[in-house]
């Protein structure tokens, strides 16, 4: 099993390279490197800066479900745990459905909890940091609507088309679910039951888990997940952590366009980063190559004059720049030291 996660991830990154292969190629790499040498490096640093607000943010929602779950995280721990959990998404294949299984490991060791409490705590923070995202990106859709003409271009009548889709179409499978979590927890349990213990019959110095072992742990997942979402005080509060999070992000993008001498309105910014951060999904390690291209092609289509295929990269490269390798580096020191302590 390690053996295919990491030939999957050594594809991912391939693929990865190669987008940015294309992408770098139709900017012109000349022009980009042009950009990103006149950039503003305080302001630069002042990206990176908003990328550890973002984190921090983040950090404290993940810290407020696992409160609610009755696990015990300091501040410090809490963000060193999350960044822990980004480089997981970082370096896997499909961002967070690829990374949240060694997250949930990751939340174990640290609080000594079970691992199907820390899968539903890191589920349940992927889940909520989706509602704030959809509802600024529609806050600056709207603003596009009043201030442009939308229909002028059809990249961005189906970038608000699929966040339109979104903001109406994931809500109600997450509430059609709520309401059959029952059936939809006994279907789980029917089907990966017999999976987890053919797989564990394959599996050298591995215990074969028994049926009740397995039910037991599914039914403590479905149980913290139920936790999370009957607690109205803690959703807001992860709600709100979540929604300032995003706007570190946002902000984060504006100030990268203001390093290289192009300033946009924030109000861009709203609407391109949540929508880019669905192409985390994409197959590629942490979305990379596939959120640039996003951002890029949104950014190069609304209406911003000054901007050109090479401004707006070299801008998504100092952005993404900040917002991917700030926590892959931290984050691998964490997962590192994790490591090596589980060796002694």
């Amino acid at each position: 099993m390690a053996g295919g996660r990491t030939r999957a991830t050594i594809l991912g990154f391939v693929g990865a390279l190669v987008v940015f292969a294309v992408l770098f190629t139709f900017a012109g790499v000349d022009k980009l490197v042009a950009q990103l040498r006149a950039a503003d490096v305080r302001l630069v640093a002042l990206v990176v800066l908003v990328t550890l607000g973002w984190l921090a943010a983040w950090a404290f929602s993940l810290r407020v479900v696992l409160d609610v779950l009755g696990v015990s995280l300091s501040v410090p721990q809490a963000f060193l745990v999350f960044t822990g959990a980004m480089f997981a998404n970082n370096v896997t294949p499909f961002g967070q459905a690829g990374g949240e299984p060694i997250t949930a490991l990751l939340i174990s060791r640290v609080t000594d909890t079970e691992y199907e409490t820390g899968l539903a705590a890191i589920a349940s923070v992927d889940t909520l940091n989706f509602v704030p995202s959809i509802t600024i990106a529609l806050v600056g859709a709207g603003y596009f609507v009043t201030e442009t003409a939308f229909g002028a271009n059809r990249r961005l009548e189906f970038a608000l088309a699929a966040v339109a889709v979104l903001a109406i179409g994931v809500p109600s499978l997450v509430y059609l679910g709520w309401r059959r979590r029952y059936q939809v927890e006994a279907r789980v349990v029917g089907v990966l039951t017999p999976a987890i213990r053919a797989i564990a019959t394959r599996l050298p110095r591995v215990p074969v888990p028994t049926v009740g072992g397995i039910e037991r742990r599914i039914n403590g997942f479905f149980r913290a997940i139920e936790r999370v979402a009957t607690n109205p005080r803690g959703l807001a509060l992860a709600l709100g952590l979540s929604a300032i999070g995003w706007f570190f992000q946002m902000v984060g993008l504006w100030l990268a366009f203001r390093a290289i001498g192009t300033p946009i309105p924030l109000s861009i910014a709203l609407f391109v980063v949540p929508i880019g951060a669905i192409a985390g999904v994409t197959p590629l390690p942490g979305g990379a190559g596939g959120i640039e291209t996003v951002l890029v092609v949104l950014l190069v289509a609304a209406p911003l004059p000054a901007v050109t295929e090479p401004i707006a990269l070299a801008a998504v490269v100092v952005f993404r720049g900040a917002v991917y390798w700030t926590p892959t580096v931290l984050g691998g020191l964490v997962v590192g030291s994790l490591g090596l302590r589980s060796r002694v």
